[in-house]
């Protein structure tokens, strides 16, 4: 994990202890911290994470205070080993400069077909709750965030593990609407036709508490939004035909005058999934109106 991911992972431990968010979220983060992080004195000087993990000891949550005090103790010892290193080879001839150790275990961005991308071909460890079916979804996130991108695969089983803990916390467990809307994001994720999505959710642009809880207009590219909009002009315009065209229905009744002579007319004013508009018009008193 470079330096800008760890102050990343940062951020979001400290966002989840600041709003109480559940301990499995923060477990969670604290878990990619203690497997992914490979502590030099360097990084974790400019990061400041050894500060950050150690409030953590004084948690209330016994499993939480636990394992930051692992944390801390497994790169205390790290780097001391480290430094104990560097000074045997000050005390030997001077080496020759070689690579930090940051920099060799930075994570190498994906060189492979980006459109067969899944984490049982790239033997990326999902099972990161000890439950199985959030398990599985943490792998059906991934398939959808690493399809078409060329990020490091830790890095995208990093975002998988923040999305589905941010959709068992909203959705209040395994319950239908949870699967369902994990479901409904890895379909996003894989539409061809939109191919920013993917991109701004890795990126943070769209943060994974928002990204669970986006409608299905907020999750449109922004070409099918202005193809949308621009149907739903046409069809606007299509649907102001003379009166004489329009229908007449003795089952509606006008909100303002009580009457049941209305006329109305229906069009796709939206997506093709989207309901059909009905315009209407209250041939006594001339009230308009509209519903889908």
């Amino acid at each position: 994990m470079d330096q800008r991911e760890l102050e990343t992972r940062l951020k979001a431990l400290q966002k989840a202890v600041n709003e109480k968010d559940s301990p499995s979220t923060i477990i969670s983060i604290l878990q990619t911290l203690q497997k992914e992080v490979v502590p030099t004195e360097e990084l974790l000087r400019a990061t400041k994470a050894g500060v950050v993990v150690s409030k953590q000891k004084m948690n209330a949550n016994k499993d939480i205070a636990r394992l930051a005090a692992e944390i801390v103790a497994k790169w205390k010892k790290t780097v001391t080993a480290d430094q104990e290193a560097r000074k045997k080879k000050m005390a030997g001839s001077s080496p020759p400069k070689a690579q930090s150790p940051a920099a060799a275990n930075e994570p190498q961005k994906f060189t492979g077909d980006v459109q067969k991308r899944r984490w049982e071909m790239e033997k990326v460890d999902t099972k990161r709750t000890g439950i199985p079916t959030r398990d599985a979804c943490i792998g059906l996130l991934y398939n959808g965030l690493a399809y078409m991108s060329t990020e490091p695969s830790v890095h995208v089983v990093i975002k998988a593990m923040e999305v589905e803990a941010a959709a068992y916390d909203t959705f209040k467990g395994e319950t239908p609407q949870y699967k369902a809307k994990l479901r409904s994001l890895y379909q996003n994720l894989k539409a061809i036709s939109n191919r920013e999505l993917g991109p701004r959710v890795m990126s943070g642009e769209i943060t994974a508490a928002q990204f669970v809880v986006m409608t299905h207009e907020e999750l449109k590219s922004a070409e099918r939004k202005r193809i949308d909009e621009k149907l739903e002009e046409e069809n606007m315009k299509k649907a102001q035909v003379p009166m004489a065209e329009k229908s007449i229905s003795d089952a509606l009744r006008c909100g303002k005058c009580g009457q049941k002579k209305v006329s109305y007319t229906q069009a796709q004013t939206r997506s093709a999934d989207e309901p059909m508009t009905t315009f209407c018009e209250c041939t006594v008193c001339g009230n308009r109106w509209k519903f889908s």
